[in-house]
């Protein structure tokens, strides 16, 4: 399941972007310029697939402590880039629109395939290494093949999602939705830094202690989910006098 949140929520995300960055340019009536766009998130696609292969051939290497360490090392950081990803994503989200359609004006302005081309890419980038490293977080811990599908068939649901909003058939809370998620993906960190610390216990690099597992886990999940609400809730009404 969390393979396939993941690949839910950050496609939906790169789904976004690139429908902000086509729509802005439907609406402009530069169509003509879809290309450089598309050229942009396929190029992101292509190295974030290289890099998560590449970090996954590296890890086959490894035996017995090496591979102990390496997979700890693995998820501890897929844990911190996930929650580091959910509440930046949180303080962008009203004003991601704005900076893309901005960014993408400037572009157009200068006559730049190649500007245009990279506000997709640095984008698509962003989510792309995101979930390669959280795959390569999963894969560690559970069935690969298994999480090759769900995570595949998150990604199809997540580009249906996508083009659907970009269409405008599909009336979708996003506030909900990015809220709802988030509480899964810090739970699913919770997960990664629980099977970390575990791994890297097994390496020797900390004492082997359920104890430590748990309060490692609650010492980072409490304040996270504490943060992360206290953030969400509405704030009060100001008094006019």
């Amino acid at each position: 399941m969390g393979a396939a949140v993941v690949t839910l929520r950050e496609g939906f995300e790169a789904s976004l972007i690139v429908g902000i960055v086509l729509a802005f340019l439907n609406k402009t009536g530069r169509r003509d310029a879809f290309w450089a766009v598309w050229l942009g998130a396929l190029a992101a696609a292509a190295i974030s697939v290289a890099a998560g292969v590449t970090l996954w051939a590296i890890g086959t290497e490894f035996e017995g402590r090496a591979e102990a360490l390496w997979e700890g090392s693995i998820m501890i950081a897929a844990a911190a880039m996930l929650t580091w990803m959910v509440f930046w994503m949180r303080s962008q989200a009203r004003t991601i629109r704005k900076q893309l359609e901005s960014q993408v004006e400037e572009a157009l302005k200068v006559g730049s395939a190649v500007g245009l081309a990279a506000v997709a890419f640095v984008g698509i980038l962003r989510e792309g290494l995101e979930t390669a490293l959280f795959l390569l977080g999963t894969f560690e811990n559970t069935n690969t093949a298994l999480s090759f599908v769900s995570g595949a068939l998150g990604l199809v649901a997540a580009f249906a999602f996508g083009y659907l909003f970009y269409k405008g058939s599909a009336k979708l809370d996003l506030r909900r939705f990015f809220v709802f998620t988030s509480l899964i993906l810090l739970g699913f960190a919770g997960w990664l830094i629980f099977g970390g610390v575990h791994e890297l216990a097994e390496g020797g690099v900390l004492p082997e202690s359920m104890l430590l597992q748990i309060g490692i886990l609650l010492a980072f999940a409490v304040p996270a989910l504490w943060l992360y609400l206290r953030g969400n809730s509405p704030k009060p009404a100001q008094k006019t006098a």
